[in-house]
């Protein structure tokens, strides 16, 4: 056996740039050591089609070992068990239930309520010249979207744009201290939509507890709800960092702005080349398993370096060129992983980013990047915590 090539996950070039950080390795072996100080090696499969096997491969399990367990309440713990830690039929019990309302047709018809919403959020801008993209638009709107979709009170919303911020900015602490919130605002959805049932989907799930309970208990319930809500932030980095690539690549940007029918095309390409999750949540091994010639342990935690396989040469040509034209091919990026755990809102972050895209550069033709631009250096999430822009053009006298 070949010796596995380690990656500290503090190296500065890794924090810095992890897609051309992992290259080297990358070329070298299939498989790496993720190293980082306090904690034990994490093994990293660093190319596509190894990857998406190792994805859909049920000898690489979650669990509740695959999070780092936070310091909440005992009465909150019942409700922190969610369906992203659970595998085989109870896995396949939960995503069903809700997986109707996350639909590619869904999402499509969600579309003028997205628009509707990206409308609001900039007419607030008006008689603005500088903004920051994160905190003013690029955040709230995922948390606008999913609490509408979910069916959390308007009233209630501030306080899960709080949360929101919390999960977007890698707050662990903050989050922990959030949890008895998250937990009484998800009952609270709850008990509202017991009295006024609506279109959404904690009706929905409660139609569905009504006709069989034996389906979805009333604990599954409140993790749905937390679950499904801040889950859906991840849009919120997606287009920060989609914005940050465009108005850095002004060749690419002025064809999709000459001609807007690029623009589903162009999204695929960013989530490809800027993908917010850098590494998957870990799997554990449930039995000795072989990659190439690696021979990784029963009990080991295994991630996909997606920052490493959505630039794997052997899927993509010329896996270094950011191209909004470029063809799909036989393999897709899998900035929202693949199998059982493949991302449920990967349809509406899809249609938010591109609304949001589209909005954006209709609005301000002008649009460019200002100082003071801020990247938060995370070995596992690729986001903005400032993405200062011009909305208009400097006039020099």
């Amino acid at each position: 056996m070949s010796e596995v090539p380690e990656i500290p996950l503090t190296d500065p070039e890794v924090l810095r740039d992890p897609f051309t950080a992992y290259r080297p390795v990358r070329e070298r072996s299939p498989i790496a050591k993720l190293v980082a100080p306090g904690f034990g090696p994490m093994w990293a499969i660093l190319r596509h089609e190894e990857a998406r096997k190792m994805l859909s491969d049920p000898r690489f399990a979650l669990s509740s070992a695959s999070y780092q367990r936070m310091e909440i309440p005992e009465h909150c713990r019942p409700y922190m068990r969610s369906m992203q830690e659970l595998e085989g039929p109870e896995h396949l019990r939960l995503r069903r239930l809700v997986s109707p309302a996350f639909t590619p047709r869904k999402a499509a018809a969600l579309r003028p309520g997205i628009e509707r919403l990206v409308d609001d959020l900039l007419d607030g801008l008006a008689g603005q010249d500088r903004i920051d993209l994160v905190t003013a638009f690029a955040r709230p709107l995922p948390v606008d979207v999913i609490c509408a979709l979910v069916g959390i009170p308007e009233a209630d919303r501030p306080r899960w744009r709080e949360y929101g911020t919390l999960v977007a900015a890698g707050d662990g602490p903050g989050l922990a201290k959030a949890v008895p919130g998250i937990v009484e605002d998800s009952l609270a959805a709850i008990a509202n939509r017991k009295l006024e049932p609506a279109e959404d989907v904690v009706s929905q799930l409660l139609q569905i507890q009504a006709e069989d309970g034996d389906r979805l208990s009333e604990t599954e319930l409140v993790a749905l709800v937390w679950q499904l809500v801040l889950g859906g932030q991840v849009p919120g980095n997606l287009i920060a960092n989609s914005v940050e690539i465009l108005l850095s690549h002004p060749a690419q940007l002025a064809e999709l702005r000459e001609d807007p029918a690029l623009m589903p095309g162009a999204v695929e390409e960013l989530m490809r080349w800027c993908s917010p999750q850098l590494l998957t949540i870990p799997r554990l091994t449930t039995t000795d398993v072989r990659i190439g010639d690696v021979l990784i342990p029963e009990g080991e935690p295994v991630t996909v370096a997606i920052a490493a396989v959505n630039r794997d040469p052997r899927a993509f040509p010329d896996p270094d060129v950011f191209d909004i034209r470029r063809a799909a091919g036989p393999a897709w990026h899998l900035a929202f992983a693949h199998g059982p755990h493949f991302c449920l809102g990967a349809s509406l972050a899809r249609v938010q980013t591109e609304v949001a895209l589209i909005a954006l550069l209709r609005r301000f033709p002008d649009l460019a990047l200002a100082d003071g631009l801020l990247r938060i250096p995370d070995p596992g999430t690729w986001r903005l915590n400032a993405l200062p822009v011009n909305l208009h053009a400097t006039v020099v006298n």
